[in-house]
């Protein structure tokens, strides 16, 4: 309930969520407080089946035994065993066993709770030497190496669990990422600037060139035309702008202020209906004789005619993909006095060395003309749902991630309070505060590093084996697999430094005292 108070101040990648998108179930909520008591009450008892408890304390001493390997293998086995036969039905819709893809996945992570004590216990039984606190995170690992492995396999289950989602998400991102047909490389941004007179989309181009971190701003307007006014045929695209914005648009044989163009189709030929013989007589602008904003006469349309010396071009995919058609006329063979019945866009390229480049241009557009519209061009497009699900399971890891570490900062300082003589005896035998502080520090990490490591090697067979439930490549999404082991790591690197303050109190001599 406060995570859930807190979490609409709290941004993570520029991104965030209110609070009324954590809202629990509340039948998911009372199976919490009923299952994690009960979970804990069969822990305790049966980590407890061979201890013998006495009213005097006395304590006896015995070997330990080493930890066995086979059973620990088992897990994991079995989960890949579940999920092998489930290869390749990605092509049928998705029609897995639930229970069987279930049980798998959770025996895998199982398997990383088996398997971390048995790898901790043989890694530092195998160390000897190095610096004083280095030996003495070893020793204390050495004689209790079970409770440093309960406290990272919280931490490893959900790196392991997160990379195997982002790897799986990753892998089917080609099938819900399509080409847009947008060329980044020519423009940017491209800005729809509202209907108006001539000059309004050079003025916004203009204040926009003079922004930072633009390299260049192309404008571009357009209007209809027909044979005759107020008509109810089919339209003539007419599109007007320098020779440096029609080469964007179609593929010039030379081009100077006054020339005309008339665009061919695919078939290599003017269409006849969609543009105009040279010398034709033409009228632009209101064509249609719609009437005027707010009541206002309709505008009258403009007469002009098509240049008799225009040539032929073909068209080209503009940056942002668009294939034209129609007229293309330079600003001199333009009409004049078309009002609103026109439209206009700017191709704008910006610096990418600068990266507030995007924001000056739009920010620049915006004061130009506040009703204008600034899109930022991308050669592929991702969809919407997809990247809500991937940047979803994103923040849940984080989020699962620092509930564990908060979890794991409890456990620290209880062990920390149990050993309280034993460190006031060290530093009252001229132990360093240092050495002792850096000794937690390496009984944290070398533990949890282990565990990260273990972590991202199932974690990767996981969402491979996922990755080919789904019929898709296996490919490891390296990103993920950082990000998700960065986010692990600074956890607890957090833990241990939130540690420090109450190392440092226990350490007195007040720590000595006993009854």
């Amino acid at each position: 309930l406060l995570g859930r108070t807190l979490v609409g101040s709290l941004t993570l990648g520029g991104r965030s969520v209110f609070p009324a998108d954590l809202n629990p179930t509340p039948w998911l909520a009372l199976l919490v407080a009923c299952a994690v008591p009960a979970a804990a009450v069969g822990v305790t008892l049966f980590a407890l089946r061979g201890v013998v408890i006495e009213p005097l304390g006395v304590v006896r001493t015995a070997k330990p035994r080493k930890r066995r390997i086979w059973w620990r293998l088992l897990l994991p086995l079995a989960g890949l065993g579940l999920l092998a036969p489930l290869t390749g039905r990605g092509n049928d819709h998705g029609r897995f066993n639930t229970w069987q893809v279930s049980g798998g996945v959770v025996l895998l992570l199982i398997g990383i709770t088996a398997l971390l004590p048995w790898l901790l216990e043989r890694l530092v039984g195998a160390i000897s030497g190095g610096p004083v606190s280095w030996q003495l995170a070893v020793r204390r690992l050495q004689v209790d190496s079970g409770g440093a492995a309960r406290l990272a396999n919280g931490i490893a289950v959900a790196v392991a669990g997160a990379i195997a989602l982002q790897m799986t998400f990753a892998g089917a991102e080609g099938s819900y990422t399509k080409d847009t047909g947008q060329d980044p490389g020519r423009a940017t941004i491209s800005i729809l600037v509202p209907s108006g007179h001539e000059a309004g989309a050079d003025s916004v181009a203009r204040q926009v060139a003079a922004a930072p971190g633009i390299v260049r701003t192309v404008p571009v307007t357009g209007f209809s035309a027909a044979r005759a006014p107020k008509t109810d045929g089919d339209d003539i695209t007419v599109t007007v702008g320098t020779c440096e914005a029609l080469a964007e648009l179609a593929r010039l044989d030379g081009c100077a202020d006054g020339d005309a163009f008339a665009l061919n189709t695919a078939a290599g030929t003017p269409d006849p209906g969609a543009t105009a013989r040279p010398g034709e007589r033409l009228y632009g602008g209101n064509v249609h004789g719609f009437a005027g904003i707010d009541g206002a006469p309709a505008e009258a349309p403009v007469a002009f005619t098509f240049p008799a010396g225009a040539r032929t071009a073909t068209p080209r995919e503009d940056p942002t993909g668009n294939l034209r058609s129609g007229l293309l006329l330079t600003p001199s063979a333009a009409p004049k006095g078309l009002g609103f019945s026109q439209s206009a866009q700017i191709y704008v390229q910006v610096d990418e060395s600068r990266p507030d480049g995007l924001d000056r241009a739009r920010t620049a557009a915006f004061k130009a003309d506040p009703l204008a519209t600034a899109m930022t061009l991308k050669q592929s497009g991702r969809d919407g749902n997809f990247s809500a699900v991937r940047t979803g399971l994103f923040f849940g890891a984080a989020g699962v991630m620092i509930l564990i570490g908060s979890s794991l900062l409890v456990s620290q300082l209880e062990q920390l309070r149990e050993r309280r003589r034993l460190l006031s005896a060290l530093v009252a035998f001229g132990t360093k505060r240092s050495t002792l502080s850096v000794s937690v520090l390496w009984q944290t990490a070398l533990p949890i590093g282990l565990g990260l490591g273990l972590a991202t090697g199932i974690g990767v067979a996981l969402g491979s084996v996922l990755l080919r439930m789904a019929n898709q490549p296996v490919r490891i999404d390296w990103a993920s697999v950082l990000a998700m082991t960065g986010v692990g790591g600074g956890v607890v690197a957090l833990v241990t430094l939130l540690s420090l303050p109450p190392l440092l109190r226990l350490m007195r001599p007040e720590g000595l005292r006993t009854e």
